[in-house]
């Protein structure tokens, strides 16, 4: 593995990704990290990037600036970005809503790890984010649980594929969250809803994820790979 310690993470501007921004600077990563619109205020020792990850020529571009930028390809790659839609029963769910998750928790998340198989220095880490609902059934979120039940089979894949390079790739699965994307739409009964469906009676907090990111980045999950880690405070 190259000395030089540099992560990339995607969807880095807020909640889980701007924590886990954060969290690796703080472990001594040099970090460059992707927004979608609106430039955020610059984290400490990181540099942003506009990107659409649908595109992969896009997602490629920030991997080359990332090159130049930091003189080196980056070490960890942190698959963060992705959406999600008001849920609805599948019989009921709007198609079109269907095809954005598609286009971007799937689409975009095979664009940065298609990219990421490619350019993650030898030795380097891949993690993606996708969620516990895979395994815990939840009326209404079956089109979202499925987007992220696709990134968890390229996890899987890939993690078979690279460990020739001694690249680990391990996917974080958390539970609710508390962040702008999780409290779109809820009032305060589905945030209570949420809540109990730990035994703690909360939903997590971004930073509780972001340090099992970095964990994993490190090497201290040296014998971690290919594995789907899922902080959620007992949900499943």
């Amino acid at each position: 593995m190259q000395d030089k310690k540099i992560a990339l993470v995607f969807g880095g501007s807020r909640g889980i990704g701007a924590a886990s921004v954060s969290a690796l600077a703080r472990d001594g990563f040099e970090v460059g990290y992707t927004y979608v619109s609106r430039e955020p205020a610059a984290a400490a020792g990181a540099k942003a990037y506009k990107a659409d990850i649908t595109d992969p020529a896009d997602v490629a571009r920030v991997f080359a600036a990332v090159r130049t930028d930091f003189g080196a390809a980056p070490s960890c790659v942190v698959a963060n970005a992705g959406i999600n839609v008001p849920p609805a029963p599948l019989g009921k769910f709007d198609p079109e809503s269907f095809r954005r998750l598609v286009e971007v928790n799937i689409v975009g998340a095979f664009n940065i790890l298609h990219e990421a198989a490619n350019e993650v220095a030898d030795g380097g880490t891949i993690v993606a984010l996708t969620t516990s609902l895979v395994r815990h059934a939840a009326p209404g979120l079956g089109p979202y649980s499925a987007s992220k039940a696709a990134v968890e089979c390229l996890v899987r894949s890939l993690a078979k594929e690279l460990a020739g390079r001694g690249v680990r790739v391990n996917a974080v699965a958390p539970g609710p969250v508390d962040t702008d994307l999780f409290r779109a739409g809820k009032n305060d009964e589905a945030v209570a809803r949420s809540a109990a469906m730990s035994p703690f009676n909360r939903v997590g907090r971004p930073e509780e994820i972001a340090e099992v990111v970095s964990f994993l980045a490190s090497d201290r999950s040296s014998w971690v790979h290919g594995q789907i880690i899922q902080p959620n405070g007992g949900l499943i």
